[in-house]
């Protein structure tokens, strides 16, 4: 159904292929995982198997591609492809574009000219089977990340069409909604169609995949079956404990008191208590929708609080300048692309230096030690949306420790990481940790809390249900302090 031949693609700017030599036919009915580090390519394939290489971004393309046993090249623009392949994004928030759930949904399914009662069947059908019912009038950019993504899926889904490519799309769903994702693609394929699920971590495919196409630096490095891949394991040396848990006379960096947030009529914080201390290391955990980037939000006035209040190192962050708060408070949010917007990486970085008045000489070395700190050095001259997921990701990251705030908070920081790549973020979120910074990460990675997180916090339905002290670090110096918060010893 889809075949490459000697396939080989360049970006528009300088530097290495993308994709170098690739040769792959995917037969109608399979369902194909492919995998590979950061940068491996994952995205840009899946972006020519989609022909939007071809008939969107442009390039230097080399090679032949197929579909149907057509040139793609031949079809009629997006517009036709579409009507055979569907896609969702690694960033589900650039295919969303209308004012509610029910009218994203419904624009693709208009623009096949299905009668109206097609359309409500598909539209109700397709809501039940993601979950997503209660959000039909909802405005999707006030959703969460997972959210979102099940929107994207949900309205991919429902164009039925013979193709179904899934970049990344399940890297900010919780571990309920990502089991739903997988009895759904169980369904499709033996309905018939042709997946390919392009993830770093595919571990949870294995079961109903047909074949493993590892990518590595653009190039094909193995076809294995699923039975016979094996991700590479990575262990987590102990000892490398931060700073000890803070004292319970300490004065509380962030310090949120009975904040109540609403989205109209949707109430996303409920009355929340919290106090955050110097030098701690705290992960965010909860369901898609369970108020965690809601709360997160406010500790640098990004959301004024409907009632309650919010101090950020004792000043009221519901009133207090964001430029001022900035200087405090850095967040690097679960998109980053909702961050970059420069013409090179190093612009992106001098970007938020120049706003808390470093400029020149200073300025210069911030932006290499920040990128040297994210293994993006070579990247400076790059532009950012040439990047893969998880190098925007790293500069996304880059662009908030230049400006040594006190207290960094990471959305999702490892979203589009592969394991190696996971593991090494949080090892420099310990090192910023042990330098002095107090680090709070909202999080649906159970491992990363495991290994890295002293301090656990668990949201359900815009309520914190948890507060509790990570066994691994209690063990080091187990103080009193989660007592008044109300948490447990873990």
């Amino acid at each position: 159904m889809i075949e490459l031949k000697d396939f080989s693609y360049t970006y528009g700017t300088p530097g290495n292929p993308a994709l170098d030599r690739i040769n792959l036919e995917i037969p109608a009915g399979e369902l194909l995982l492919v995998t590979g580090h950061s940068a491996a390519g994952k995205s840009t394939l899946a972006f020519a198997m989609a022909g939007i290489l071809h008939h969107e971004i442009g390039g230097r393309i080399e090679g032949d591609l197929s579909f149907k046993g057509k040139d793609i090249r031949g079809f009629d623009g997006m517009k036709e492809l579409s009507r055979y392949i569907g896609m969702v994004f690694d960033d589900a928030e650039s295919q969303l574009i209308f004012t509610t759930v029910e009218e994203e949904i419904r624009s693709g399914l208009e623009n096949r000219f299905h009668s109206e009662a097609e359309i409500g069947r598909r539209l109700k059908e397709v809501m039940e089977l993601c979950e997503i019912s209660h959000l039909k009038h909802r405005a999707p950019h006030a959703l969460s990340g997972g959210q979102k993504q099940k929107v994207a899926l949900a309205a991919t889904l429902a164009l039925d069409t013979e193709v179904l490519i899934l970049d990344e799309a399940t890297a900010e769903l919780d571990t309920k909604a990502a089991r739903k994702v997988f009895s759904i693609l169980k369904r499709l394929k033996e309905a018939g169609k042709t997946i390919i699920i392009v993830d770093h971590n595919i571990e949870d495919f294995l079961e109903i995949g047909d074949r493993v196409v590892l990518l590595e630096k653009g190039k094909i490095k193995a076809i294995k079956s699923p039975s016979d891949f094996t991700a590479t394991s990575h262990t987590h040396e102990e000892g490398t404990t931060g700073l000890p848990l803070s004292r319970k006379d300490e004065q509380p960096i962030i310090s949120v008191k009975k904040l109540t947030q609403r989205y109209g009529e949707v109430l996303a914080l409920d009355s929340i208590d919290l106090d955050i201390y110097p030098g701690e290391l705290v992960a965010i955990l909860g369901e898609n929708g369970s108020g965690k980037t809601t709360l997160v939000k406010h500790f640098n006035g990004l959301l004024r609080p409907y009632s309650g209040n919010v101090t950020l190192k004792g000043l009221d962050a519901s009133a207090v300048p964001i430029n001022e708060l900035v200087k405090h408070t850095g967040l690097v949010f679960q998109n980053p692309d909702n961050m970059l917007f420069e013409d090179t990486v190093e612009a992106e970085i001098n970007f938020g230096l120049n706003n808390i008045g470093v400029k020149g000489p200073e300025a210069a070395r911030a932006i290499l030690h920040s990128l040297e700190l994210v293994n993006l050095s070579e990247k400076q001259k790059v532009f950012p949306r040439h990047l893969s997921r998880g190098e925007r990701q790293r500069l996304a990251v880059a662009c908030v420790v230049a400006m040594k705030p006190e207290l960094i908070v990471l959305d999702e920081p490892t979203t589009g990481l592969d394991a190696e790549e996971s593991d090494r973020m949080m090892q420099l979120m310990r090192k910023l940790q042990q330098e002095g910074h107090t680090i709070v990460m909202v999080t649906h990675n159970l491992q990363i809390v495991r290994d890295h997180a002293e301090r656990v916090i668990r949201m359900e339905s815009g309520k914190i249900v948890e507060d509790s002290v990570n066994r691994k670090f209690s063990s080091k110096e187990c103080v009193s302090k989660e007592c008044v918060r109300g948490g447990t010893c873990a």
